[in-house]
Formats: structure tokens, C-alpha cells, sequence
């Protein structure tokens, strides 16, 4: 009887729901996720991604302490803890260039509470070329010049930008990771310093896309004191300043993640039915 009832829902959900646009974005916009881990949590927030958002990426690799023969870890030779995410970071990414170019267009680097809206992501990156020297995310303006996106809200990486850091000066001061730094803005350093550009991601409403907190604390406006110093674009309170094609949100339990895979993917209110929208800005246009 409970294969039967599985049976049904999964027929329904397949007669019923059209995939076809994000199918072919699938096919248009190659994503390569990487994300931030260690092995005390490949079994609950890595997990947890793995089986949500993670499963709609193109690629998905793990960047942990140790390699595991159940999951797609990269193990870096890095030291392990806090002090040393920038270069565990950096480690990643010039593993990611050296034995994965060829597999997408597009890079991201997402944390294992970050919960990633896979095609919104592809919605915005469509209207790019993954040739332009650009990368997104949540925009900080503290510290590095032109702006730098927040590691915690995940951020992408088109494939030029990846070249030129995959063959950057190394010992360029620019390009150094250093202990205890954030690895947020020792990329956004090395990456001004290649001329990639830290673009506005926003939609063509302006509202936010990539979110460095979680959903709640947006649609409350209960913003810590820092967020408004960092933040590029001063963050406005409610529902109605996140795009309704918003890429990701920080801050993600792993029983919260599983709810935002449910109240996404499954849960219908009937007799509403959306229709597609393009919410890129024109200048994000191709045409």
C-alpha cells in the first residue's frame, strides 16, 4: 500500500509538473558547486545538502579534511580550522581549475549551511557569458575596493574569471591567502586584483538575490549592526524586497534545509498557478 500511495504522488508529480525550461537551463548553463565542509559534518549538513539543493548541480564536489569513499571529498592539504580558511579556499578553487574546467561554465563556492536555489542561479547566469571576467553574490563594500561577495550566501564564478585565477601570480601579495583572514575577502583581493568584476546580482526590481543571513531574518528585518556597514546596497525589511527568483540564503539548519527542498519542490497551493518571468536586469540581457 505505501509503494502504491509513492507510486501515485511520484506519477502525479511527473504528469503535473513542467521542467522543461529548467531542463534546458540545465543542459545551457553548466554549474559546478564546490562546498565548504569538514568530516564531523558529512553525515548531517553535508548530507542534507547532497540530498537537496546539491543534487542539482551539474557537479558537486566536497572540499573536507579527508577523503570518503561515500561522498565526493576533495581532500586539501591544508591545515585544518578556522585560521586557515582562506587558503582552503584558494587550495579548493586551483584544485577545481586544474581537473574540472572542462566540466562547467560556471563555479560556485557555497558553505554546508548554505541552501542554493539552483535554477534561479542558472535564470540569472543565462543572461551572461560565461566568457565575461564576472562573478556574483551577496555584495560587501567594506574593505576591498570595488566590492566583494559574501563567502556565507555563496558566490559564482564565471569560467574566465577561474582562468585568471587558476593561472594568477602566486606570489603576487594580492593572491597570498593569509591566516585568520576571511577567505571572502582575500578572494575578492585577488580577484580585483585580476580585474574580475564583483557584479550586482540584484534583479531588475533590485530586490536581493543572494542572501548572507537566513530567509527570516530578511522578512523580519532583524539585521545585525554589521550588515548595514557591509552591505553594499542597504538591506530593506519583508518579503517584498527578495526577489522571487532569489539564489540562496545563509545560516540554513540541516532539518531547515529539508524544509526549504519540501516547501520549494512539493508543496502546491491550489488554483494558483505562477508564470515565468524574466526579472534580469536589461543590461544582464545577451540581446
Amino acid at each position: 500500500m505505501v509503494r502504491y500511495i509513492k507510486y501515485l504522488f511520484v506519477t502525479y508529480y511527473l504528469l503535473f509538473t513542467d521542467t522543461s525550461v529548467s531542463d534546458q537551463l540545465f543542459q545551457d548553463v553548466r554549474v559546478l558547486c564546490w562546498v565548504m565542509t569538514h568530516e564531523s559534518n558529512l553525515k548531517s549538513k553535508a548530507t542534507a545538502v547532497r540530498k537537496t539543493w546539491g543534487k542539482r548541480c551539474n557537479k558537486l564536489l566536497f572540499s573536507a579534511d579527508h577523503e570518503n569513499p561515500d561522498f565526493p571529498t576533495i581532500k586539501i592539504d591544508v591545515k585544518n580550522g578556522r585560521d586557515y580558511l582562506s587558503h582552503k579556499t584558494f587550495a579548493t578553487f586551483q584544485y577545481v581549475y586544474d581537473n574540472h574546467m572542462d566540466d562547467a561554465d560556471w563555479f560556485m563556492k557555497a558553505d554546508d549551511d548554505t541552501y542554493v536555489v539552483m535554477e534561479n542561479l542558472r535564470h540569472l547566469l543565462s543572461s551572461h557569458s560565461p566568457d565575461e571576467p564576472i562573478y556574483f553574490g551577496h555584495l560587501f563594500k567594506a574593505i576591498v575596493k570595488k566590492g566583494y561577495p559574501s563567502g556565507g550566501a555563496g558566490y559564482i564564478v564565471s569560467k574566465e574569471a577561474m582562468r585568471r585565477f587558476g593561472k594568477r601570480k602566486r606570489s603576487s601579495p594580492e593572491c597570498k591567502p593569509r591566516r585568520r583572514a576571511a577567505e571572502d575577502v582575500e578572494m575578492g583581493k585577488c580577484l580585483q586584483h585580476l580585474n574580475v568584476t564583483a557584479a550586482d546580482g540584484r534583479d531588475k526590481f533590485n530586490r536581493t538575490r543572494f542572501h548572507c543571513l537566513a530567509p527570516l531574518d530578511f522578512i523580519q528585518g532583524k539585521y545585525p549592526d554589521w550588515l548595514n556597514t557591509y552591505s553594499k546596497w542597504r538591506p530593506e525589511k519583508g518579503a517584498e524586497a527578495i526577489s522571487d527568483y532569489a539564489v540562496s540564503f545563509h545560516y540554513i539548519s540541516e532539518s531547515t534545509m529539508y524544509l526549504m527542498e519540501y516547501v520549494l519542490y512539493h508543496l502546491r497551493p491550489y488554483g494558483i498557478l505562477f508564470g515565468l518571468q524574466d526579472l534580469n536586469k536589461p543590461s544582464q540581457s545577451n540581446t
